[in-house]
């Protein structure tokens, strides 16, 4: 690509209530609002911009956060409604979990969606339907692919860069960065918090020096520090990895911070990058 060199920054947050998916969830304190100010508060001292990949529920029990996030101009974007992975649904059930996510959010405040994101990043070689039901709903971009052999979902052979898989709709797959075993996500969730800070560091600059995006992809638990003690979903009862769901969220402000001061990060939405490239 010829793209003007930036160090592009696509941060973004996966906005969803861990709550509502473990046992009893409604009986542990809502979070989601406090920790979402707390992401504005960081992107408004770089006067930057950001894209919330929001699952269908969000609406329900935060009524105002959506028409709060477009208000302040940020990106909206689906995340599915019942946070299913792609591998366990059929095309109809994709079409129409997808559907209710996009009729939750408009009801909610949206004004536009065009972006996709797949819970767990669950988009893989052997779903490639996905892409015909996202264009038809009118969307024009997907961040939902590991473009790596991955313990959960992969696309090994997929690439790193972003690619168009149709006339319409990009793919922008997770950046990543080659660890001592494996390719990992350092630029989110977990891993942003559990990798060396000079891997990370290391990883940016990586990107950068290729003229890549960097994409991101947080939580509103990856920051909270007084959340509740409880197993997370989707780890299968895992202890250790749980363990590491709460590892190290105190230190992520002040890595992003470094981030941004490097590098003179530039964080843009989702929506604005695939109106850059799709001008190129």
């Amino acid at each position: 690509m010829s793209r003007k060199k930036e160090n592009l920054f696509l941060f973004s947050v996966d906005l969803e209530d861990v709550r509502l998916r473990v046992h009893k969830g409604l009986s542990y304190r809502p979070r989601v609002e406090e920790m979402i100010e707390y992401y504005l508060d960081f992107l408004n001292k770089y006067q930057a911009k950001a894209t919330f990949f929001t699952v269908g529920d969000i609406p329900k029990y935060y009524p105002s956060l959506i028409n709060m996030l477009v208000e302040e101009g940020h990106e909206v974007a689906c995340h599915s409604h019942k946070h299913l992975p792609i591998t366990s649904q059929t095309s109809k059930e994709f079409r129409d979990d997808l559907l209710l996510n996009m009729e939750s959010l408009y009801t909610a405040g949206a004004k536009e969606l065009i972006g996709y994101r797949a819970p767990t990043y669950s988009l893989t070689k052997d779903t490639p339907w996905v892409f015909e039901v996202l264009t038809d709903l009118g969307f024009r971009y997907s961040s939902s692919v590991l473009p790596a052999q991955n313990l959960l979902y992969g696309w090994k052979d997929f690439g790193e860069n972003p690619r168009k898989m149709n006339a319409n709709l990009w793919e922008i797959p997770v950046s990543l960065r080659k660890g001592s075993f494996f390719k990992v996500p350092f630029s989110g969730g977990v891993y942003f918090r559990f990798l060396p800070f000079y891997f990370i560091k290391r990883s940016f600059d990586f990107h950068y020096q290729k003229n890549r995006a960097v994409t991101s992809y947080f939580h509103p638990y990856d920051i909270d520090v007084d959340q509740e003690r409880f197993m997370h979903p989707e780890i299968n009862n895992n202890w250790m990895y749980n363990q590491l769901m709460y590892f190290n969220r105190k230190k992520v402000f002040t890595r992003l911070h470094k981030i941004m001061k490097l590098y003179d990060s530039k964080i843009i939405t989702y929506k604005s990058f695939v109106e850059g490239i799709d001008n190129e």
